[in-house]
């Protein structure tokens, strides 16, 4: 594993779960498959992310390869507080993964809301939902292999049709010690219809555990909306933060501010061009012409970017 030390002061992981102790709602970047990588996560916690996971991990290929340790996972002192977010299907595997991050990260949480056909079919994700003691053994096992009792055991799941099937689950999860559970308000196979966020406030009403609300949160009026709605405790965005990643900061659009600050951040951390490039052409999406976005989407160069930027944005 990546643990960037730019110091010499001790890296002591802070505990996620203590953000839910005070009346705000807590502000979350979501596990992201390429995108929530440790460059982007410092760039939206300069703008009100309260907290941030890493993309999605396969928690069997991560205990078993280095280089997939390696790769996967980069974090360094000023990256917190921080979930290491896996895909799993077995609680021993599970728990080998979670006392690898344990010294680097705040606490893990378990994906049971990929609808992905390929996770699905490995039996990861949204699959999970319909297996409530399996989730509750998952997070018992977490809990009785991690000695620090302050390490964060969460969930994020989808919801099912029947709605006292998915309290069922999360009933069971809390019995068994997980610390929040994430809610994105859809079903499996629904992908960009209306969030149910009726739901979600079902589910809020039926536990005493924290639970954040996630789907289609695009503004920072939105979140207090949906908190509003839902009564929870924290809302999580996605797509939302790849547009705008100063959203929780109250921006509308993408401020210039932020753009140059990815830039910096970026470049400081080496980051891949295409990955560099695509962060830049979600977060330019709003404030571009046709003509402008038709030009930039297909430069192919580092340089060729930092010379549009500096000739469009003054950056």
């Amino acid at each position: 594993m990546h643990l960037q030390q730019r110091d010499n002061q001790i890296y002591l992981p802070q505990n996620p779960a203590d953000l839910f102790n005070s009346n705000n709602i807590v502000k979350i970047c979501a596990p992201m498959v390429r995108y929530s990588k440790l460059a982007f996560r410092n760039l939206v916690r300069k703008y009100g992310c309260d907290l941030c996971y890493t993309p999605m991990i396969v928690a069997a290929d991560f205990i078993k390869s280095a280089k997939a340790r390696d790769s996967e996972f980069t974090t360094n002192q000023g990256d917190q507080p921080l979930i290491v977010q896996f895909a799993s299907k077995d609680a021993k595997v599970l728990a080998d993964a979670a006392q690898l991050v344990c010294p680097f990260a705040g606490g893990i949480d378990l994906n049971c809301g990929c609808p992905q056909r390929w996770a699905m079919s490995e039996g990861y994700g949204a699959c999970l939902i319909n297996q409530p003691e399996l989730v509750q053994d998952m997070v018992k096992q977490v809990r009785s292999r991690v000695e620090n009792e302050r390490f964060s055991v969460s969930i994020k799941i989808r919801i099912h049709a029947d709605i006292a099937r998915t309290v069922d689950l999360c009933q069971k999860a809390q019995a068994a010690g997980v610390s929040w559970i994430t809610v994105h308000g859809r079903l499996t196979e629904e992908r960009h219809q209306p969030v149910h966020y009726d739901a979600i406030k079902v589910i809020k009403d039926s536990l005493s555990i924290p639970v954040v609300a996630n789907g289609d949160i695009k503004t920072l009026e939105e979140a207090e909306s949906i908190h509003q709605i839902t009564g929870a405790d924290g809302v999580m965005a996605a797509r939302g933060l790849l547009a705008n990643p100063a959203m929780f900061a109250g921006y509308e659009e993408t401020p210039t501010s932020c753009i140059q600050d990815w830039v910096d951040i970026a470049l400081e951390h080496g980051t891949p061009f295409t990955c560099f490039h695509h962060h830049l052409m979600y977060m330019m999406e709003r404030i571009t012409s046709k003509q402008e976005k038709r030009v930039f989407n297909v430069l192919s160069s580092t340089s060729a970017v930092l010379d549009y930027l500096r000739d469009y944005c003054e950056v």
